[in-house]
C-alpha cells in the first residue's frame, strides 16, 4: 500500500513538475494594469522571441516601441530588465497563463515596488471592445495647458491625436515631455496612460467643449490639476532663456572621474580650441535617455569637425561603482563614444554645489554649449523627444544651425 501511495505521489509530482517546466509566456499582445494606490493604470506590450531565441517584451505607447529583454529565473517566473533604468519586472506566470508581479526599483536602499497584473490576447487600453461611448468632441490638436497651483508654474503644451474613441498624446513642459501616451475618449471624458520602462504615467480629463478641457496629471490626491484651451500657436517658454551663469562668469570649471576612474577636466588639452557640449543628465531620466539617443549618433557624425561632448551624470546613488555600472549600460546600449563622467547624486542642490558658475538649474537634462574660446555660448533646459513632432523638429533645426556656426569659427 505504501509503495502504491508513493508511486501516486511520485507520478503526481512529475506531472506537476512537467507542467511547470512547460509554462511559458504566451507570445502576442498583452494588457497589463499597474495598481498605483487606488488607481488602475493600464499599459500594453507585445511578447515575442527574437534573435537567438531571446524573449523580448515590447512596451506599446502610440507609435513608440521600447524593447526589454526577459529571462526565466524559475520554471514559472521571469525577470524583465528595464534597459538603462535601474528597475525590473519580477513576475510569475499563473496557471491560466496570466502574469502577476511588481515593477521594482533596483537602486540599493530604494524600497519601491508597483504591483501589476497582465492578461494575454487583450489589445485594448482603457475601454473593452463593444463598450465604447461616442466621443463628445474631437480634441485633436495643440492645447495650452495652465497648471492650477497657488505658486507660479510655467505653462505646458499638450498635443493630441484622436481617431474615434482612440487617443494618443504627449504633454510638454519646460523640463521635458511625458513621452508618448495612449488612451481613449469616452463621452465627455478622456483617459491616457504611458509606460516606457520607468514609472507609469496617467492623465485624466474632461471635455468642457471643443475648445476647452480640464483634468489632472498623476495619481490620487497628489495629481497635478490643469485647465487647457485649444491653441494652434501654443508654445513653451524659450528653452535657451531659463538657465544662466552667475554674473562675472563666462566659463565652467570642473573635474570628475570617467568610467575608468580617470579624472577629467574641461581644461584638459583634449577640449582646448574645440566646441564642447556638456550634458547634465542621468541614466534614470527618461528625457535624458531621449537626448542621449539623439546626441550619440550626432557626435559620431560631427566629432571630426572639432567638437566634443561631455556627459556629466548625476545618478540615483552617490556611489562611483554604482554609477559606473549604470553608465556603462547606457554607453553600451546607445554606443556613446563621448566621455561620460560621474558628477554626483541626482539632486539640484548637488548640481549647484558642483557647478558653482550656474545661477539657475531647473531640470535634467540641461545642455551647455561652450565655444572654441572656452566661453559658454548657450544653455538649453530640458529636451523634447521625437514624439513631440514639430517641437523636436524645431529643436534639431536650431541645434544644427547653431552648432554649424560655432564649429565654423576659427581657432582662438
Amino acid at each position: 500500500m505504501n509503495r502504491f501511495l508513493f508511486a501516486i505521489f511520485f507520478l503526481t509530482t512529475v506531472a506537476i513538475s512537467a507542467e511547470a517546466q512547460t509554462r511559458q509566456l504566451k507570445e502576442g499582445i498583452w494588457r497589463g494594469v499597474f495598481k498605483v494606490g487606488e488607481t488602475d493604470v493600464p499599459f500594453n506590450f507585445e511578447v515575442k522571441k527574437k534573435e537567438g531565441n531571446q524573449l523580448v517584451l515590447t512596451a506599446i505607447n502610440g507609435d513608440r516601441r521600447d524593447d526589454f529583454n526577459a529571462k526565466y529565473y524559475s520554471t514559472d517566473s521571469l525577470q524583465v530588465t528595464m534597459n538603462t533604468f535601474e528597475a525590473a519586472f519580477f513576475a510569475k506566470i499563473q496557471n491560466d497563463g496570466s502574469l502577476t508581479g511588481v515593477h521594482k526599483s533596483l537602486v540599493p536602499g530604494v524600497n519601491r515596488a508597483i504591483p501589476f497584473t497582465a492578461q494575454p490576447n487583450k489589445n485594448y487600453r482603457f475601454v473593452e471592445p463593444g463598450k465604447e461611448i461616442k466621443p463628445g468632441a474631437d480634441i485633436t490638436g495643440k492645447w495650452l495647458v495652465k497648471i492650477q497651483s497657488d505658486k507660479p508654474v510655467a505653462d505646458r503644451v499638450a498635443v493630441f491625436e484622436q481617431k474615434g474613441n482612440k487617443l494618443n498624446g504627449i504633454i510638454l513642459s519646460i523640463t521635458g515631455d511625458s513621452r508618448e501616451l495612449q488612451g481613449n475618449v469616452q463621452g465627455e471624458e478622456f483617459l491616457l496612460s504611458g509606460f516606457t520602462g520607468s514609472s507609469p504615467s496617467y492623465v485624466t480629463g474632461k471635455i468642457i467643449d471643443g475648445k476647452s478641457i480640464e483634468g489632472a496629471i498623476g495619481f490620487g490626491p497628489n495629481a497635478t490639476k490643469f485647465k487647457a484651451v485649444k491653441d494652434d500657436n501654443a508654445a513653451l517658454a524659450d528653452a535657451y532663456s531659463l538657465t544662466f551663469l552667475k554674473p562675472g562668469y563666462d566659463k565652467l570649471d570642473f573635474t570628475f572621474p570617467d568610467l575608468n576612474g580617470k579624472q577629467v577636466s574641461l581644461s584638459d588639452d583634449k577640449y582646448k580650441g574645440k566646441v564642447v557640449i556638456i550634458e547634465l543628465m542621468g541614466s534614470w531620466c527618461p528625457n535624458c535617455i531621449d537626448q542621449v539617443s539623439f546626441m550619440a549618433p550626432w557626435y559620431k557624425e560631427n566629432k571630426s569637425k572639432g567638437v566634443e561632448i561631455i556627459g556629466l551624470a548625476f545618478e540615483a546613488k552617490d556611489d562611483y561603482e554604482f554609477a559606473k555600472r549604470t553608465l556603462t549600460k547606457l554607453k553600451t546600449r546607445y554606443d556613446v563614444q563621448y566621455d561620460l563622467l560621474f558628477a554626483g547624486k541626482n539632486d539640484k542642490d548637488e548640481v549647484a554645489r558642483k557647478l558653482v558658475a550656474l545661477k539657475e538649474f531647473i531640470a535634467f537634462p540641461t545642455t551647455i554649449i561652450v565655444g572654441r574660446d572656452g566661453k559658454v555660448k548657450e544653455i538649453h533646459t530640458g529636451f523634447s523627444g521625437k514624439g513631440t513632432g514639430q517641437f523636436y523638429d524645431e529643436y534639431v533645426k536650431k541645434w544644427n544651425a547653431d552648432l554649424a556656426k560655432l564649429i565654423a569659427e576659427p581657432l582662438p
